[in-house]
C-alpha cells in the first residue's frame, strides 16, 4: 500500500493540515483534507473515504469534494465509508442541508455523489482492493478505529480516542500487521485535557502502542494539535520507540 499524507494534524495552520490519507490513489482515509490539496484528477480517482468521526478536522473536506465530484447529470457515487453510529451522525449533522447541502441525495437519490457504507463492528469488508474492519473506540462522539489490509501487509488506525481496545488486540495479532498509525493530540503537562476529551499525550501513546505487542514495529504518530507540535515532537522523540515517525504533511510511505 502506499499511502500519501494529505493532512497530518489534529487542527489546522500555516502547514499544518487536518487529517487525510490517501491510499493507492482510490481510498482516502478521513476527510479532513483533499480538495485543497489534491489536483480535480486526482479528487476523480477517490472511489472510497474510510470516516472515523464527524468531527471538523476528519469530514469537512468533504463539502468541498462534493462540489468537486458533481456532475448534473449524476455520477458514480463514492462510498462513505464507516460504523453505523457514525453514519448516523453523517447524515444528520453535516449532510443535513443546513451545515451542507445533502449530496448523499443530490443530484439524484439513485446517483448521488456520495454514498454512504455502513459496516458491521469487527467484520472485515472489501473497500475496493482494500479489506477493512472498523471498531469502535471511545470519544466524545461515535468514533471508528481501523484495521486496513492490502495485499500482504495491514496497518492499523486508532482514529481519535484514548484506549484503542478490541482494535490493540485484533491488530497485534494479525501476523500481516506492518506499521500502526496512533494519534497524539495534546502533551504530557496536559494529560488531564487529553484525558477528557478522549486523545493521547505522549505518555499514554506508548501504553497504547505498547498493547500491540510488537515493540519493533513501525508507529506513526499523527493527529498532533499544532498549537503544541513543538512539545510534543520533543516528547514523543524521548519515548525511545525506535521506529517512531511523527507524520508532516507531503510525506509518502509505503507499507
Amino acid at each position: 500500500m502506499k499511502i500519501r499524507v494529505l493532512g497530518a494534524y489534529g487542527g489546522a495552520m500555516p502547514g499544518c493540515a487536518p487529517c487525510g490519507f490517501l491510499i493507492d490513489e482510490t481510498v482516502l482515509l478521513e476527510a479532513g483534507t483533499a480538495a485543497s490539496v489534491l489536483s480535480l484528477e486526482e479528487q476523480s480517482r477517490i472511489r472510497h473515504i474510510l470516516i472515523s468521526h464527524v468531527h471538523l478536522e476528519h469530514v469537512h473536506a468533504l463539502a468541498y469534494l462534493a462540489d468537486n465530484l458533481f456532475r448534473p447529470e449524476g455520477c458514480e457515487p463514492v462510498s462513505l465509508v464507516t460504523l453505523p453510529e457514525v453514519a448516523r451522525d453523517l447524515r444528520n449533522e453535516f449532510f443535513n442541508d443546513r451545515i451542507w447541502a445533502d449530496f448523499t441525495r443530490i443530484p439524484d437519490p439513485d446517483r448521488p455523489v456520495f454514498r454512504i457504507r455502513e459496516l458491521a463492528e469487527g467484520e472485515a469488508a472489501e473497500v475496493g482492493d482494500l479489506e477493512v474492519t472498523a471498531f469502535a473506540v471511545p470519544h466524545t462522539v461515535a468514533s471508528a478505529g481501523f484495521l486496513i489490509r492490502g495485499g500482504a501487509a495491514s496497518f492499523a488506525y486508532s482514529g481519535d480516542t484514548n484506549r484503542m481496545g478490541v482494535l490493540a488486540d485484533v491488530a497485534g495479532a494479525d501476523p500481516r500487521l506492518a506499521a500502526a498509525f496512533i494519534e497524539a493530540s495534546f502533551p504530557n503537562e496536559l494529560a488531564n485535557l487529553a484525558e477528557e476529551t478522549f486523545h493521547l499525550s505522549p505518555r499514554q501513546f506508548a501504553v497504547e502502542f505498547a498493547r500491540l505487542g510488537r515493540p519493533d514495529l513501525p508507529v506513526f504518530a499523527y493527529h498532533m494539535k499544532p498549537r503544541y507540535l513543538a512539545a510534543l515532537r520533543a516528547q514523543l522523540g524521548a519515548l525511545g520507540i525506535e521506529c517512531l515517525t511523527v507524520l508532516e504533511d507531503g510525506m509518502e510511505l509505503t507499507i
